[in-house]
């Protein structure tokens, strides 16, 4: 499947589960999709920070996405994961969430605004809107809003472990 569609302004994105909810990223945004990455506990990380994982040679920060969105019940945690690899302020950020879709296609006006009842629960700050697709509603985020400047600063701080 080609990364460039037929119509230039049709947005491709990559569809998620976290906690039950279906989520989207534009696929612009995302480095490489990985799959059951093992994670290392990170001392004194944020509660929404799931650990490190590492990639050809270098330790990435992982987030929770379900965690993040306040979507985890305990029922759904699971140990099998998805993580997205995104480039997130000065580095990247790995995103765990429980599953994957394949590339979807969606054309720019279909995005429309979130009513205020997916904003519950949500910050806005990271919301692009909601729209249908052919796995289901998608709510519309985007990755590089995640993280609040304080948050990204801590994110940074943290002790990760290089790989030996």
């Amino acid at each position: 499947m080609a990364l460039v569609s037929e119509k230039e302004d049709t947005i491709q994105l990559i569809g998620f589960r976290a906690g039950g909810k279906l989520f989207g990223v534009n696929i612009l945004g995302i480095r490489e999709i990985l799959r059951d990455a093992s994670l290392e506990p990170l001392q004194n990380a944020p509660p929404f920070v799931a650990g490190a994982i590492h990639i050809r040679g270098a330790s990435v920060p992982a987030i929770d996405l379900r965690k993040r969105l306040g979507k985890l019940n305990p029922s759904d945690a699971s140990d099998r994961n998805w993580v997205l690899i995104s480039h997130v302020g000065n580095g990247d950020v790995g995103f765990l969430v429980d599953s994957v879709t394949r590339i979807l296609k969606v054309e720019p006006e279909a995005i429309l605004p979130a009513p205020d009842l997916i904003l519950s629960g949500l910050r806005s700050q990271y919301l692009g809107g909601v729209c249908n697709s052919e796995v289901g509603m998608l709510v519309v985020i985007d990755l590089n809003r995640m993280l609040a400047g304080d948050e990204m600063k801590a994110l940074q701080k943290l002790a990760i472990p290089h790989p030996t």
